[in-house]
């Protein structure tokens, strides 16, 4: 396979910052380019997620007041202590009251 050079201006500390890291993971800066740039072409795109952090962040807080919120409806309800077999008792009652016309929760969520 025929080699080309690819030169890349980048702040000097960057560079040191990057190297060491590389060196501690028993590689070269080199081969780490050479890393990044095969899973770039596997991933057809940046081989990482590139959002702002505010966004991100944002999602993240909204998923934990999420679960903050129907752990908190769980407890209120008396159903924060279910079992999985449980739980799954529970969601197949309610898909065949569902079916049969009915509504509400079952007997054994009461």
């Amino acid at each position: 396979m025929a080699s080309s050079v690819l030169q890349v201006r980048v702040d000097e500390s960057l560079r040191a910052q990057a190297a060491a890291i590389y060196e501690d993971l028993g590689i070269d800066l080199q081969t780490a380019v050479r890393i990044f740039l095969k899973r770039s072409v596997r991933e057809k795109g940046l081989p990482f997620g590139m959002t702002l952090g505010e966004e991100k962040d944002a999602t993240v807080e909204a998923g934990i007041r999420a679960i903050r919120d129907m752990r908190e409806a769980a407890e209120k309800a008396d159903l924060s202590n279910m079992s999985l077999d449980e739980i799954n008792a529970e969601i197949m009652a309610s898909r065949s009251k569902r079916h049969a016309g009915g509504a509400g929760r079952t007997a054994a969520a009461q």
